[in-house]
């Protein structure tokens, strides 16, 4: 199961040589053997080689099973008995961050407050997974109540760690998707992406993440942290598979109207932009405004430079430097969003959730100190500038973002750009419990306040195995030719590496799992 991709597993089931069930039984024996335990030959490597400070533990990345996904996987079984066909998400083990709604099934956002709510439906994500055909494993970790960019912890299960070393973190707030993902505990998974929780985790995960543009996908059903800045995107091992769940998962939602934005466009399969040319003559700007910092992390930075020198020898025309002008300027300011407001419109709509607001949650104490001052910012407020108050308009309806928009957009057609790169991370993943060392979060700003498309996909690994990605971002609705420009990168240089702590299990631990 490690390493395998969508195409592979459906072509296996096709020719008969595995099932559904045997497909679900064999991830279940990879969580079962290395979830929450620290692997035997990790355990004596890692402790030998950290000081006893920097703490190892075991991943960590599942919080809840599916216990209705054997019954899933022999109804998949029974239709491809029958029919001799495949639906486009038939036997693909799922992961979802444990923020979407999935019937019957634990959902709490990281929360212990949430301990036990299951929702009485699907978030519309997970709904068009089903009808795809996916095999919907579990629930992942997140940083509790997706707060933070930077770890997975949450009250609910605890910390999730980086599969490429037990002693760092995964970055945050959908780490447990891509621990799970990048570990080959589930093939492809589900995130959210506020300011980075997509990006990030895959960039520190050796993974491709994509942030959709806002509207191409619903955020019906999908516990908020900043509603209006909030997107559901896949995360997966190759832009394949990435481009493969995005096809299930897009599209307009009745009941969520920002995707009416994606109903005046035609529904797309996305594998049709897997074109492994389409390098040759694309214009990328390079935005140097991201790594040419003094916390820039030098190893960062030569993995940057030597993923520009492969998309010119890819035959790709650099803009280099690329600039945005007044960036500073037009930047300043532009986060805006209600949490408490969210949340409690989120809560309103299911009576079966044990607390009715945020400030309940807050009164409970029931969330880790590190977000405590959030949580009491979100209920008694700051003043803000008098524009940026509540309520907070859209991407779409917020002049600030209205403005950085077309700043952006003039900037990219004075120079004829197909995209712009950046480095995901300019640091490389932190140690577990490292709050004070330089970051390098480049995911806030580009995609989440202009609402456009982002992909990051890996560049190459620093410090020995500690992996980066490289980013591409794009206009409004052109996840198409990014995907065309990531897999063109993806296929020219097979930067992805699997985890060495968490290899194939002996080949009797899935059949003792399927029987």
């Amino acid at each position: 199961m490690t390493e395998t991709t969508i195409a592979a597993t459906q072509a296996a089931l096709l020719a008969g040589r595995t099932s559904c069930r045997a497909i679900v039984a064999a991830y279940f024996a990879r969580i079962d053997a290395y979830d929450q335990q620290v692997p035997g030959t990790q355990a004596s490597r890692t402790r030998a080689s950290h000081p006893d400070d920097e703490p190892v533990g075991p991943l960590n990345s599942i919080v809840t099973r599916n216990p209705e996904v054997f019954a899933d996987a022999a109804r998949c079984d029974r239709d491809l008995a029958h029919s001799h066909r495949l639906l486009p998400l038939s036997g693909v083990a799922v992961i979802i961050k444990d923020n979407y709604d999935t019937r019957g099934l634990q959902t709490t956002g990281g929360s212990l407050a949430m301990r036990g709510f299951q929702p009485a439906t699907d978030a519309t994500m997970v709904a068009k997974l089903r009808a795809a055909g996916a095999l919907i494993l579990g629930k992942s970790n997140m940083a509790e109540w997706a707060f933070s960019p930077y770890v997975t912890a949450s009250s609910i299960a605890g910390i999730t760690r980086n599969p490429y070393d037990l002693a760092r973190v995964p970055a945050g707030s959908s780490g447990g998707t891509a621990a799970a993902v990048a570990a080959s505990l589930a093939e492809v998974g589900l995130g959210t992406d506020t300011g980075n929780s997509i990006r990030g985790p895959s960039s520190h995960n050796d993974l491709v993440g994509i942030r959709p543009t806002i509207g191409l996908t619903s955020r019906a059903g999908i516990i908020p942290l900043f509603a209006n800045n909030d997107v559901g995107g896949p995360m997966a091992r190759s832009v394949a598979d990435a481009a493969t769940l995005l096809t299930s998962v897009a599209g307009a939602d009745p009941s969520y109207p920002v995707t009416e934005l994606a109903r005046e466009r035609p529904a797309l399969d996305y594998k049709q932009f897997l074109e492994a040319h389409a390098l040759r003559g694309a214009r990328i700007g390079v935005f140097r405004q991201y790594f040419d910092t003094p916390t820039t992390d030098p190893e960062v930075k030569a993995v940057t430079e030597s993923a520009l020198a492969e998309l010119q020898a890819q035959g790709a025309v650099l803009v280099d430097p690329f600039t945005i002008p007044e960036y500073a300027s037009l930047t300043k300011d532009l986060w805006c969003g209600d949490f408490a407001s969210d949340l409690n419109n989120y809560l309103a709509r299911h009576p079966g959730a044990p607390y009715r607001d945020l400030q309940a949650i807050v009164d409970s104490g029931l969330y880790l100190p590190y977000i405590a001052e959030q949580m009491h910012d979100a209920v008694n407020p700051k003043p803000a500038p008098d524009d940026r108050r509540a309520p907070c308009p859209d991407v779409y309806h917020d002049p600030p973002k209205i403005a950085f928009r077309a700043a952006v957009l003039a900037a990219m057609d004075r120079a004829h750009l197909d995209a712009i790169v950046y480095p995901t991370w300019s640091n490389a993943p932190r140690k577990v419990g490292d709050i004070t060392s330089p970051a390098g979060d480049n995911s806030q700003v580009l995609s989440p306040q202009t609402g456009f498309p982002a992909i990051t996909v890996p560049m190459g690994f620093t410090h020995g195995m500690l992996p980066a990605g490289l980013t591409f971002f794009g206009r409004a609705f052109s996840e198409g030719p990014l995907i065309r420009l990531a897999y063109s990168y993806e296929q020219a240089t097979h930067h992805r590496e699997p985890p060495p702590l968490f290899p194939p299990l002996a080949s009797n631990a899935a059949q003792e799992g399927a029987r």
